[in-house]
Parts: structure tokens; sequence; C-alpha cells
């Protein structure tokens, strides 16, 4: 494609900006408009995502770093300390913090692990889980409008965008936490037990 080309030109940036379809751009260290504006956008869209959340969180006078932990404590019941801090990627005493107020507030349990009395397996407590679910709610609404109006393949494209943002060594890693999650899922209807959500 030549600079030539209408797609590559300010006027079909414009007008993508002001609402039309994006123009098809390579994404080239000559073209870092491209890559700011998808950037750009990805910071637009994460904003809208946790705003909703946020103003519940404050509520409680808690941030996204409690809402991370509740949320992957919620779904995935009897989680350790260990697999929390590799899915989280923060340091132990970043987490201590955070979870010691989940703890103090009665939003977690810690519980022995049945093999090991040492391990300490995490739990949504009943009022935990009621606040995850609704934080999960309120963000799933945006997922459910904006996947609705979406092609398959463009739900495709959109989850194989997301996961090639992750760490290429960490992709298999959130693979297995997906499965692992969706297992409960499974094993928690089976039972007659409305998975978390």
């Amino acid at each position: 494609m030549n600079e030539a080309s209408p797609v590559n030109s300010a006027a079909a940036a414009k007008s993508w900006r002001s609402g039309d379809n994006p123009p098809q751009r390579a994404f080239t260290p000559e073209r870092d408009d491209a890559i700011f504006d998808m950037m750009e956008l990805f910071f637009f869209a994460y904003r809208d995502f946790v705003k909703d959340s946020d103003r519940l969180l404050e509520k409680y006078k808690f941030g996204r770093a409690h809402h991370r932990v509740l949320h992957f404590v919620n779904r995935r019941p009897g989680l350790t300390i260990a697999a929390l801090l590799d899915i989280l990627k923060i340091t132990k005493q970043s987490l201590n913090r955070v979870l010691k107020q989940l703890l103090g507030g009665g939003f977690v349990e810690a519980r022995e692990g049945a093999n090991d009395r040492r391990q300490r397996l995490l739990y949504a407590s009943p009022k935990g889980a009621a606040l995850a679910q609704e934080l999960a709610r309120l963000q799933s609404a945006r997922f459910v409008r904006v996947l609705g109006g979406l092609a398959p393949e463009a739900r495709r494209s959109a989850t194989e965008f997301l996961l090639a943002m992750i760490d290429e060594d960490d992709r298999a890693g959130v693979r297995a936490h997906l499965v692992k999650t969706a297992d409960a899922a499974v094993t928690a209807r089976a039972a007659g037990v409305e998975p978390p959500r």
C-alpha cells in the first residue's frame, strides 16, 4: 500500500476517529500513529471497563487490587496463596496488605489444606462471593453488549488479540487458568451448585 492510498491518509484516520470503520494501516515503525491509536483505545476501553466496579469498590474503601484478589479467589475456590501470586504477578508484601483487609472484613476465608496443614487455601465467604458477583455483573454487562454486536469471527479475533497481548511465556499458564476455572464451573453445576461468576 503506498502513501497516496486513501486508507493511509489523514482524512481516513480522522474519519475513523469520528465513528467510521478503522482504516487498514500497516503497523510499522513509520506508522506510529496507528500504534498510538490502538494504545489509546486500549486505555479508554479499560477506563470504561473499570469505572462502574470502581464506584462500587469505593463504598467498601477497596481498590482494584482488592477486586482482583476477590475475583480470582471467587472464581477458583481453594486457590493457594502461591497460585494467586503467580496469577497477579505481584509481591507477597503487596498481596498480604490486601488479603489482610479482605480476611479481616470477612470477604475471604483462609482454610488449612487437607494434605498439608501449613498450606492456606483461599475461599470467598458468602459476603465476598456476593460482592465478587456484583462486580462481575457490572463488568460482564459491557462484554455481553459488545460481543452481542460482533460476528463470531470478530469475537475470535478479540480473544486472539487479548491472548497475544499476554507475555508469550505466560500464555500457557493463562490458558491453564481458564481451563481450571471452566472445570470448577462444570463441577459446581454437576453438584447442583451455581458456579462462581
